[in-house]
């Protein structure tokens, strides 16, 4: 059978109204619960005492603090427990006008109002007559532990306690002498193995030294919580010590419940940083993935160099994690307090104020990279430093000049300099090595530019194509400025070259009589310095074909 629309509308009609009504009957009682927790954590409580055992929490007035009441109220119980004429049993609670009176004998012991009752939840008279019993089991038991048997049973119990530690103190005391014959055995074995005098059992023994070291401290916390727990324990055994029991529980137990809370109360963030590393570990990976393979040329992009993968990389990485941290922050334990933001700011004050130079550095570092301005192997010169690169890094970069000197300097005075490349170009034509002699005038400059050829063709390393040139740079007072200009391709070897070109000029102009030198002017000469035109062309220069 089927139903109509007008009774699918109807049924919806009434689902909603019920569940209205069903949540409109459970928020008022929900609204008192949430206050009525709120108003229990907001008033200040007080805990009342009998032989170091918490009864029950009271909660102040105006003119009669929480602490103050619950320590009449402690007094007076302890009172009536001391008071052997006074039996438990008659403990009565009286009702008086707006309270509850709990009495022992004629004396008022406590007095119990609407508002103890509204912060228990409960109401006044059921209050009272809770407080009451635990009152009166609480006097009982005050007399019980000061009979004569239970001073006697606790007696012989401390008794145990201490074979108990004697046993535990002798055992670690075993341990530990067991531990170190074992360790120095296994040390001496060693040092023997490799001889007494080499550096492998000298490192042997620190590291066993190390392990005594840890071992002993070890054992000493073990004495410790030992002869602790036992304290605590005897002294919680005899009524007159119960004091004393109590506040070795809060010097040591309820800091450790305190933060054992915190950390539960903290697991849910905690889960979720976890988590969250894990994700950006994840993606660290495939990033990191990625950019090994522009790295390898396994992917490649147009316009981007394969060199600058890593040091992109590490740009994308410090980003991911930075968000990564951002995402983190409001879920670190104890982000929200004012000593975890007033050591935050402190900190990036203080790194902004001593980090400018780190980085300077940096930026400098990345823009060197971006720019190509030279790579891992290049003959540079930076400033008045020459030498081929051999790390490069963020901060810093390292060169190695012809001397084997290794200079290192900070990547923003190279960016603020000049930067001098001589492998970039080294490849194609190649790098032009040049050197210049001065010659007298009456040297036929034919003659002169054949040698310096002859010279660089003689020279092993220099290029034959591009082939040689000769440039005459000046003309001076006393002589011409020659300059020889060779192509190679080993900028590395630019001092080896340089020599060996300056010993062919030598042996060339020698071979041809030519005298390099460069005449400083004392007198006319007696014959003019001139070349005459059958002597222009001089071996090994040679006349041009007609």
């Amino acid at each position: 059978m089927t139903r109509s629309p007008k009774t699918l509308r109807f049924c919806i009609l009434v689902v909603l109204c019920v569940t209205t009504a069903a949540v409109a009957a459970q928020t008022p009682d929900a609204q008192p619960n949430a206050a009525q927790q709120e108003l229990h954590e907001a008033i200040a409580t007080a805990p009342v005492e009998l032989d170091g055992r918490t009864l029950f929490l009271l909660r102040g007035i105006s003119a009669f603090p929480a602490e103050e009441r619950a320590s009449v109220v402690s007094a007076r119980i302890e009172t009536a427990a001391r008071d052997k004429k006074f039996n438990p049993q008659n403990l009565a609670v009286v009702e008086e006008d707006s309270m509850s009176v709990i009495t022992a004998g004629k004396t008022r012991l406590l007095s119990i109002i609407d508002a103890d009752g509204d912060l228990e939840g409960v109401s006044r008279k059921s209050l009272a007559g809770v407080v009451c019993n635990r009152i009166r089991q609480a006097i009982v038991t005050y007399r019980a532990e000061r009979q004569p048997e239970a001073v006697w049973n606790n007696v012989f119990l401390a008794l145990g306690y201490t074979g108990i530690l004697a046993a535990i103190l002798a055992l670690l005391a075993w341990l530990w002498r067991r531990i170190m014959r074992r360790l120095v055995v296994r040390i001496e074995d060693r040092a023997r193995s490799m001889g007494v005098d080499t550096l492998q059992a000298g490192s042997a023994q620190k590291v066993g030294s190390i392990i005594r070291r840890g071992l002993r401290s070890v054992l000493t916390l073990g004495i410790i919580l030992a002869a602790y727990f036992y304290v605590y324990v005897v002294l919680g055994l005899f009524p007159w010590t119960r004091p004393i029991h109590a506040s070795l529980a809060n010097w040591i137990i309820r800091p450790l419940q305190t933060i054992l809370s915190s950390i539960v109360s903290q697991l849910p963030n905690l889960i979720f940083l976890l988590i969250l590393f894990f994700i950006v570990r994840w993606v660290l990976g495939l990033i990191r993935m990625f950019f090994d393979s522009v790295a390898k040329g396994t992917i490649t992009f147009s316009y981007f160099d394969p060199e600058w993968a890593h040091p992109t990389y590490k740009i994308v990485r410090l980003l991911v994690v930075a968000f990564g941290l951002v995402v983190a922050y409001p879920y670190i334990p104890g982000s929200d307090s004012a000593a975890f933001k007033g050591v935050s700011l402190f900190l990036g004050v203080v790194f902004s104020l001593g980090s400018s130079s780190v980085i300077s550095n940096l930026l400098a570092g990345y823009t060197l990279t971006y720019r190509k301005a030279f790579k891992l192997g290049d003959r540079v010169k930076i400033g008045n430093v020459t030498g081929d690169v051999t790390t490069m890094r963020l901060q810093v970069t390292h060169l190695r000049t012809p001397k084997n000197e290794e200079v290192i300097i900070p990547n923003s005075s190279i960016l603020n300099g000049d930067v001098t490349n001589y492998s970039s170009l080294a490849q194609s034509p190649g790098l032009i090595l040049h050197t210049t002699v001065g010659i007298g005038y009456e040297t036929p400059w034919r003659q002169v530019e054949a040698m310096l050829l002859q010279a660089a063709d003689r020279t092993p390393g220099l290029l034959k194509t591009p082939p040689p040139f000769v440039l005459l740079n000046s003309l001076g007072d006393f002589c011409v400025v020659y300059e020889i200009n060779a192509y190679s391709d080993q900028p590395q070897n630019m001092g080896p070259l340089y020599a060996q070109l300056h010993r062919s000029i030598l042996d060339v102009f020698n071979e041809y009589g030519v005298q390099i030198m460069t005449p400083a002017y004392e007198g006319d000469p007696e014959k003019p310095k001139v070349v005459s035109r059958d002597e222009w062309y001089k071996s090994p220069a040679e006349p041009p074909r007609e």
